[in-house]
């Protein structure tokens, strides 16, 4: 079984700056494309960030030139690197990746986290 798990959340001020971490654990083969989405009250979930296995990154307009995204592949762990965090950043952020479960595996299947709370207030 395939656990995603975040950490890093928190209440920060505005301006400030938070680090979330997903690690992947459990029995799987490989790791494909991984991202971060959020979701607002009232709102739908959109992607933050997003880097695929060889490092290409690419982000919602909204965070470009605050946010940075990355992974250690050899800890099977993502990163977002979260700076000049403002109120509108506040939301559920949980991590996704494709992973496929064994080399005979047919595909790659799509794990999430169960998010973790960003809030972002004075």
């Amino acid at each position: 079984q395939v656990h995603l798990v975040e950490s890093g959340g928190g209440l920060v001020q505005p301006g400030g700056s938070l680090r979330l971490s997903c690690a992947a654990s459990g029995s799987f083969f490989s790791i494909r494309d991984m991202g971060w989405y959020r979701q607002a009250p009232g709102k739908q979930r959109e992607l933050v960030a997003g880097v695929s296995t060889g490092g290409s990154t690419n982000y919602a307009d909204s965070v470009k030139g605050r946010f940075a995204i990355s992974r250690d592949n050899a800890k099977n762990t993502l990163y977002l690197q979260m700076n000049t965090l403002r109120p509108e950043d506040t939301a559920v952020y949980s991590c996704h990746a494709q992973i496929k479960l064994s080399d005979s595996w047919p595909g790659y299947g799509n794990y999430w986290g169960q998010g973790t709370q960003v809030t972002v207030s004075s």
